[in-house]
Order: structure tokens, then C-alpha cells, then sequence
């Protein structure tokens, strides 16, 4: 490989493994990889006004693209305000890369009080990360790369860490190439995917759960496949929105917090089928998996079978070779029709009938941004109520069209993932729904948008609270309103100083809104004024 600086081997090493994007804020410790960056234009490098909407952005662009993203942040401070958006993409297994500065190898952990000191940052990443690791000589560099890589590569993906003193970035030396490896292929219990396709066949009503995991391993064709074969319907994990074309016969959409069509149908069924997902919040009420139905869960991470509910069966393996293994063992011919396209419309026709008596409003909006949007387009669900609600009336048709901060639900999600997101998918429209709260979060960087012409749409929703603890508050705590209301600016008016383009609407014209802002060819920010609703984990679940 020859002669080069540290900082050199790591863009060499990035590089290498096929990352063409950066997302970062520099800092002292770190200047030497961004000096190397100026000498290899192949890699872009999007510079961000937060260390935490580079993170998020590294999420958003591994979520649209399944590639893995990459963040690079100065250590202490860059790490800690980066932190919150890794936790959140190791709740969505996502595959970040986080690459981070330190201090000067003779310092760590002496607390000299050295600039963006913290005395062993590892210990700060480690519940958020699969893997981590400091570099502490030159030659690591490429095998620390490939390695992490591979972590991301293999079995769950997750964010993983890497740190570089600044002392080894600087230093120069002859880098030796580290030999290629290779992810070694799961081996799938065949005994276990036996059992499965039996009880399978000898169903009745076989109900399938799809989470995140599908998504995560390109499995949505295998899955669709699985329910024609077996005539088994189909709900989804907010994480899985996607999974299966949401207008597809078979599916009944997503479920939230015990909502959904599925509280029609999940004690209806004899076996269930859950495929990449936790089975955790969203199992609650009539969605819960009770005895004598037989549960068969299928999932890339062991830890996750039977931790909430008694498997009889476990597969361990990722979705797609799992749900491959399954159509083998079943056949390609469709077996005898257990639920009628009669009664799957009956479920829709009652949950359509819940949502109107409950979030009418919502509803009409969500329909109206859907309308000017094709199925291609990338919604980006934040922590806000219309978001919330648009995980049962939003219609996803195509896999990675859908991205939710999963059980983390971080406030100040939503606009800088959609920034990576469209960073990754800048064909596609890209619309951020987002509420005041969370959009304040990371304001600045509408200027990231313009400067780097990323063209999201983010609609706020202005209620003037954290609306979520207010109508706890109303609902719980007598009306006894305390810390939940807000002094906002006039969002549009703000984001026209910034240079996008902005415009203020009553929420009967989001839908025009929307038009008129993708036409723009530029980022966009639509403010949209809504009363405080109730959100849906709000609503007790149906227990009968």
C-alpha cells in the first residue's frame, strides 16, 4: 500500500470497502483525515452544523441505501452529542459507522483535562454499538476498517465505533494490504424449518408478524411469497412498514401499541409466524400471542427467541435464507384458503372505522400528503402525532420507503434522517414529518440542506407543545399543564432565512403545500398549525 499518514490510511481504508459519503463536523483531533479527504474526491463529504444530525444523517443514508453509513466526529463532546443518534439507529439495527478522534494515546484515561478529554470513551459507546475499537498503532487501520465493516455485514447489523488518536492520525508510515475477509455463510437448522412448514400446512388460520428484520435483509419478495403460498395475512411492526406491499390482499398493515387491523386478527389465528421482530410494544391487547396458538419466530439475533413469548419453534437465521428455507420446505404451490378476501376486508373495514372515530383529522392529512407522493418516495416518521398515525394510514407499497426511530423515539429524529436519506436516494422524494418540538432540535442545519442542495420536504407540525406530555397531562394528571407548552418561532419565516423555500398553511392545504414544495427542485419547509391531539399509545388497546 505503501507510505502514507494515518489519516491517509483511513481514507484509503474507507475507500476500500466502497464508501463514497462522509458525514462529519471537523475538530482538531481529526484534521488529518480531512486533510487526506482533499485528496481523494471520490469520497464526498457533507459537513453538518451537529455532530448528532451527522450520525443521524449516516442512519438515514445506510436505511434507504442497506449500505453502510459513515460519521466521523472529534472525540468528548463530538461522541457525546453523536451518541443519541446511534442509540437510535442500534434500536433500528441500522449499520452506522461511527469514526471518532481521541486525545493523544499518552493521555487517555490520565485526566490531564486534555481538549475533549473523557476518560475512556469506549466505555460511552459500548451499549450503543455491536463492536467498537481503539486504534493503537498504524498498522491497524485497515484490518480495524475491515473488520468493521464485516460487523455490520454479519448476523444483526448494528452501529459499530472506531477511534484514532490524533498522534497515529498524524504519523506516517509503510501500510501493509491485510488480506480480504469474507462474511462466512449461517447455516439454518433444517430440523426447525421441518417443524415450521408442518405446522404451517396444517394451520388453520396462520398469521404472520414481520418487524425490521425483513427489511434489513432484503426479504420482502421472500416474505410476500410465503404468505401467497400459505395464505397467511400479514401485520407489521412499524419498523416493518414496507415489508409487504401494504395494498397487497394479504396484508393488514401496521400495528401500534396493540392498534390495528391486527386486533381483529391475531386471536383468530392457531399459528403465528413472527419474522424479525422483537414481538414487544406492539404486542399488546389482542395482539398478544396466546396460549394454545403455537408461535413460530424466525430472527437473525438468538437473544430475541422466546424473550417475550414461549416459542415452540426457533429459527436462527436472517429473514431472507430463513423465509428461503420455509418456501423449499412448504412448496411453490398455494395451499387451500384459510382466510377469505371477505373477511380480511371486514378487518380493514373496522380498523378504517376506529380511525375515523379516533384520528379523522390526521387521516385526511396523512391521505393528502400520500396523494402527491409516488411509491417510491421516502417517508421519514418522526416523534409527533401525525407520524404516529401514519403508521396505520399511510400506505407503503416498496421496501425502505418507510424509516421510524424504532423503540427509541427520539425527539430531533426525523428532518436530519431525511437529510441522509436523500443524500442516498437523491432521485427520490424525501418528506420529513416532524413535529415543533423535534424540529427545533436541529434547525441549523437547514443550512447543511442548501449548502449541499439536499432537497427534503419537512413538514412541521405546530402545536406549540410537546404534545405527547401535554395530553398525558390532560388525560392522567387532572389538566394540570406543567413544562409542556411552547414559544415557537414562525418556522416558514425561518426557513426563508435560511434560503429555502417556505410556506405557512392551514392543515386542509398540506396536500397542495407538499406539490408546490417538490416542484421547488430545492429544500423545502412546509408549517402546518394543529391542535393537540392523542396520540395512539395514548388509547387503551382492545382486550375483547
Amino acid at each position: 500500500m505503501g507510505r502514507m499518514t494515518g489519516g491517509e490510511a483511513v481514507v484509503h481504508s474507507l475507500a476500500a470497502e466502497g464508501v463514497d459519503v462522509v458525514f462529519g463536523l471537523p475538530g482538531v483531533q481529526i484534521m488529518s483525515i480531512y486533510d487526506a479527504f482533499h485528496h481523494n474526491p471520490d469520497i464526498k463529504i457533507v459537513t453538518t452544523r451537529h455532530e448528532q444530525t451527522a450520525a443521524y444523517m449516516a442512519d438515514g443514508y445506510a436505511r434507504v441505501t442497506g449500505k453502510p453509513g459513515v460519521a466521523l466526529v472529534a472525540p468528548g463532546p463530538g461522541v457525546q452529542n453523536a451518541s443519541a443518534a446511534l442509540g437510535t439507529a442500534y434500536a433500528s439495527s441500522s449499520p452506522v459507522l461511527l469514526l471518532t478522534g481521541q486525545v493523544k494515546q499518552s493521555e487517555i484515561g490520565k485526566d490531564y483535562g486534555s481538549l475533549h478529554e473523557i476518560n475512556d470513551q469506549l466505555d460511552l459507546v459500548r451499549p450503543v454499538t455491536k463492536w467498537c475499537r481503539r486504534v493503537r498503532d498504524m498498522g491497524e487501520i485497515p484490518a480495524a476498517f475491515q473488520e468493521a465493516m464485516l460487523q455490520m455485514k454479519s448476523g444483526r447489523p448494528r452501529p459499530v465505533e472506531i477511534e484514532i488518536p490524533p498522534d497515529i492520525l498524524d504519523g506516517s508510515g509503510e501500510l501493509q494490504a491485510v488480506e480480504a475477509k469474507t462474511e462466512k455463510p449461517g447455516s439454518t437448522d433444517e430440523t426447525a424449518v421441518k417443524r415450521a412448514a408442518s405446522l404451517l400446512k396444517k394451520s388453520k388460520k396462520p398469521f404472520i408478524w414481520a418487524g425490521g428484520g425483513v427489511l434489513c435483509a432484503d426479504a420482502s419478495k421472500e416474505l410476500t411469497l410465503l404468505a401467497e403460498v400459505s395464505g397467511a395475512p400479514v401485520a407489521t411492526t412499524p419498523e416493518g412498514k414496507g415489508a409487504i406491499p401494504e395494498d397487497h390482499v394479504l396484508s393488514l398493515g401496521s400495528c401500534y401499541y396493540g392498534h390495528g387491523a391486527s386486533s381483529w386478527a391475531v386471536h383468530q389465528a392457531d399459528v403465528i409466524l413472527a419474522v424479525g421482530t422483537r414481538m414487544y410494544e406492539q404486542m399488546k391487547g389482542l395482539n398478544r400471542p396466546q396460549s394454545p396458538q403455537k408461535l413460530i419466530q424466525l430472527d437473525v439475533d438468538a437473544k430475541v427467541i422466546g424473550s417475550r413469548y414461549p416459542a415452540e419453534i426457533g429459527i436462527v437465521s436472517d429473514a431472507r435464507t430463513g423465509l428461503r428455507a420455509l418456501l423449499k420446505e412448504i412448496g411453490t404451490d398455494k395451499l387451500p384458503v384459510r382466510w377469505t378476501e371477505e373477511e380480511l376486508n371486514g378487518l380493514r373495514v373496522k380498523q378504517q372505522q376506529w380511525l375515523e372515530s379516533h384520528a379523522s383529522p390526521q387521516c385526511t392529512m396523512i391521505k393528502s400528503i400520500q396523494e402527491q407522493l409516488s411509491d417510491d418516495a421516502v417517508i421519514i416518521s418522526g416523534v409527533n402525532n401525525v407520524a404516529y398515525w401514519s403508521y396505520f394510514s399511510y400506505v407503503v407499497r416498496k421496501p425502505r420507503s418507510y424509516i421510524t426511530p424504532s423503540y427509541f423515539a427520539t425527539l430531533g429524529f426525523s428532518f436530519p434522517t431525511a437529510l441522509g436519506a436523500k443524500v442516498g436516494a437523491p432521485d427520490r422524494a424525501v418528506v420529513s414529518l416532524t413535529g415543533d418540538g423535534g424540529f427545533m432540535y436541529a434547525i441549523p442545519d437547514l443550512a447543511t440542506a442548501v449548502q449541499h442542495n439536499i432537497n427534503v420536504v419537512v413538514i412541521v407540525f405546530v402545536d406549540n407543545a410537546f404534545g405527547a406530555s401535554k395530553s398525558d397531562q390532560i388525560d392522567r394528571y387532572g389538566g394540570r399543564l406543567v413544562g409542556t407548552d411552547l414559544h415557537n418561532p414562525g418556522f416558514a419565516d425561518v426557513a426563508r432565512l435560511f434560503g429555502t423555500y417556505a410556506e405557512k398553511v392551514k392543515p386542509d392545504k398540506v396536500g397542495e403545500a407538499l406539490k408546490k414544495a417538490l416542484s421547488q427542485q430545492a429544500p423545502a419547509v412546509i408549517e402546518v398549525q394543529i391542535p393537540t391531539w392523542v396520540p395512539p399509545f395514548q388509547i387503551p388497546p382492545r382486550l375483547d
